[in-house]
């Protein structure tokens, strides 16, 4: 194989090719080749969508939006303003549940009738239902209408279970086609159903609604009413409480002979010591103020704190003075220093002011410090002093103080329990007022329409979603298609697979093509009325690359083989030959087929002598080579049939020959078998300076025929491929490797005479 020169176009192409990446062009070229595949299989897929769409039933969906109003906790005494309760998102989660719940929607399935209802009753139809419904019956499926009937008709044989079996078999329907949901941000809730009726969607989404408002209403109704009535309870027991302690505390003024107490009839000991008590409160709050200012100071000196940091310290007017007049100093002294050093007199001066200062200081917080001890002492002994008046006042009142704590505590009980029955009776009233009204914490805003656009299937959604789909699946099956091509439809194919080239590309001829002055022409006659054909030219560069596989031994045998029958190639070793005999060369064509020996029968030769017997007998070649004068050469008919061609083949009998032809002619061209099926091309190939392999254009498959070159190429004769009936409309689609193919383009039409 010769090493082509690579231009710089040809190496960015090859770079591109090793690169692996996607390549936008080869994506073109593919989708040029599969267009009508994959609009096939994409029109299928809209037709389906759109059968399918014909056949479901339409579903709408009406929609009723619920505001949640904050709840307004009112609070026990009447005069204060409502405390509002914020909702968060446990609490619309909550309401969403709410609405959701078998309770609520059984009112709606009670009061619309639901369970008698053809799509949530007694023959349902769910959402969605319809589509299986649609296969099943596509596929020759019959509604189950039968069942439905039965169970209708078997109403009345059921008792309560049943019915309540029904109720909760469409309240589960119900659940399905309903939606809830907040509407955004704000405190609403989006109530949907969705049904098979507009009507019926608008009217059970408002039924919903409603339900929720007035079951909120029943709720607070319910809890305001069932508080009242323990409240009632309650009271009952604090009257007869409250009457218990007032008799109790009447019954012991009457035995004890005691008068009820009021300003004008206290006894003299009695307001003493009220006033004593007084005062020993106030001594022992003092007492105790003072100290604590005491331990705090212990604390601070055991702690070795600055005891200047107490707040009397602080707040003394004589150590505020000291501390500006020590910043003041201490500020001066800082100035000197920056100027002077520390021995300076100025600067000593002020030291010793400071030390001056700091003795002041320290003398001012020990007079405080003593100061607070004195105060505590005084408080203390103030203390003890109340106290021990109040000891000797209440030593002389020790019988009647007894029978006074028993009255007090009688009366406090009395006290309490009047207060707790006031509180009692006064949220009773207050829950009285509630049970009869109570402000709603829900309400429509928005009740809902019957739609007029269906939502459910959504047309332009599935139309959408098939077309994706169908171009998806025409695409895969597109390039399916082309995985499972096993022939070979482009030189690079070739070039890298075999490592052959590719020696010309000759297109499938039609009978419209083979029509000359109105008569039909044979294919091996077509280079003499056509030479200026597109066809013609092919098989000149056909020739031109046999002559340049081995440029400085120009093969003049050459052998035209196949992997399958069918390739063509007979037709192609016929035209080769007519090809160079048009040019002037002598060219002799063998039929070494003698199994089928086609080249034969196209020159009425099968039954005339031929190779055959010359291999057998003792004649001389020239006198079974028949001159043709239509295609100007020489042909070897196969001859007499015989049961063993590959002996004969591999005679040196023949060998011989093929020196005498060689001397004789400028181009013999051999046809040989197929060499998938037989030996008989193997055999002949030892003999021949060249085998040209004749492949079929996106047919044969590309294992099969790299075997049979394996085969061939044992004596490295095999000088390339050629590609047979190529449709060229098909093979110009495959971009930049079909180079080769280009030449039936519309800019080289000026260079044929079709």
């Amino acid at each position: 194989m010769l090493d082509r020169p690579k231009t710089p176009v040809l190496e960015t192409a090859a770079i591109v090719a090793e690169s692996g990446g996607f390549d936008f062009r080869e994506a073109l070229n593919f989708a040029w080749r599969q267009w009508k595949f994959i609009l096939g299989v994409l029109a299928l897929a809209i037709l389906l969508a759109a059968i399918q769409l014909s056949r479901q039933t339409p579903l709408y969906t009406a929609n009723a939006l619920l505001l949640l109003e904050p709840n307004r906790s009112k609070p026990l005494a009447q005069d204060m303003a409502p405390i509002e309760m914020p909702f968060d998102i446990t609490t619309i989660e909550s309401q969403i549940a709410v609405i959701r719940s078998s309770a609520l929607l059984r009112r709606v399935v009670v009061k619309e009738k639901l369970v008698s209802d053809p799509e949530f009753g007694v023959s349902p139809m769910a959402p969605g239902a319809g589509m299986l419904a649609s296969i099943k019956s596509f596929f020759g499926g019959k509604p189950d209408a039968d069942a439905a009937a039965k169970k209708a008709s078997s109403r009345s044989e059921v008792g309560s279970d049943q019915a309540s079996a029904e109720v909760i078999a469409t309240i589960e329907r119900l659940k399905g086609a309903l939606n809830v949901a907040r509407a955004g941000q704000a405190l609403a809730l989006n109530v949907s159903i969705t049904s098979a009726d507009a009507g019926r969607a608008a009217r059970l989404a408002n039924a919903v609604a409603d339900a929720y408002v007035v079951d909120k209403l029943d709720a607070r109704f319910e809890a305001a009413k069932r508080a009242s009535t323990w409240l009632s309870e309650r009271l009952v027991e604090l009257r007869q409480q409250l009457r218990a302690s007032e008799e109790a505390v009447t019954q012991f003024r009457v035995d004890n002979n005691l008068v009820p107490s009021n300003a004008a009839n206290v006894s003299l000991t009695q307001d003493q010591i009220a006033q004593l008590n007084g005062r020993l409160v106030a001594a022992r709050a003092e007492a105790g103020e003072k100290k604590a200012r005491l331990e705090l100071l212990q604390r601070i000196q055991a702690s070795g704190g600055n005891i200047s940091a107490l707040p009397d310290v602080m707040n003394s007017g004589a150590i505020a003075d000291l501390r500006k007049q020590e910043n003041d100093v201490s500020r001066q002294e800082a100035e000197l220093r920056a100027r002077y050093s520390d021995r300076y007199p100025a600067v000593v001066n002020l030291r010793a002011q400071l030390a001056d200062i700091h003795r002041a200081i320290n003398a001012e917080i020990a007079r405080l410090t003593n100061n607070i001890k004195n105060e505590y002492e005084l408080a203390e002994a103030r203390e003890d002093a109340v106290e021990r008046t109040l000891r000797e006042a209440t030593g002389q009142n020790d019988i009647d103080n007894a029978k006074a704590i028993t009255l007090r505590e009688l009366e406090r009980t009395a006290a309490v329990n009047k207060s707790l029955f006031e509180n009692f009776l006064q949220r009773a009233k207050i829950t009285e007022e509630q049970s009869t009204f109570e402000a709603r914490e829900a309400r429509v805003i928005s009740p809902a329409l019957a739609p007029s656009a269906q939502s459910w299937p959504k047309t332009g959604n599935v139309m959408l979603v098939a077309a994706f789909l169908g171009l998806l699946a025409g695409v895969g099956g597109a390039y399916l298609i082309e995985i499972l091509n096993a022939g070979f439809t482009t030189p690079h194919q070739v070039e890298e697979l075999l490592d052959l080239p590719l020696m010309a590309s000759i297109s499938k001829m039609e009978a419209r093509d083979l029509t000359a002055d109105g008569q039909i022409v044979s294919i091996p006659q077509y280079p003499f009325v056509k030479p200026l054909s597109r066809f013609s030219e092919a098989v000149r560069s056909l020739r031109s690359a046999i002559q340049m596989s081995d440029v400085d031994h120009p093969p003049r045998i050459i052998q035209c083989t196949s992997t399958i029958p069918g390739e063509g190639k007979t037709t192609i070793c016929m035209t080769l030959g007519s090809s160079a005999a048009q040019s002037g060369q002598r060219v002799l064509i063998i039929d070494g087929d003698l199994r089928h020996p086609s080249v034969s029968r196209y020159f009425k030769l099968d039954k005339a002598q031929g190779l055959t017997d010359y291999l057998i007998g003792d004649g001389a070649i020239t006198d079974i080579i028949v001159y043709d004068e239509d295609l100007k050469l020489w042909v070897l008919p196969a001859g007499s049939k015989t049961q063993n061609p590959p002996d004969l083949l591999g005679s040196n009998k023949l060998k011989a020959l093929m020196d005498i032809l060689r001397a004789k002619f400028d181009m013999v061209v051999i046809d040989t078998p197929p060499v998938g099926p037989v030996v008989d091309p193997l055999i002949v190939s030892q003999m021949v300076d060249k085998v040209v392999f004749i492949v079929r254009w996106a047919s044969t498959g590309r294992e099969m025929i790299a075997h049979s070159i394996q085969r061939l190429s044992g004596n490295k004769k095999v000088a390339g491929l050629v590609f047979n009936q190529v449709v060229d409309a098909q093979a110009q689609k495959y971009g930049k490797y079909a180079y080769s193919y280009y030449y039936g383009g519309r800019y080289y039409k000026k260079y044929y005479n079709e």
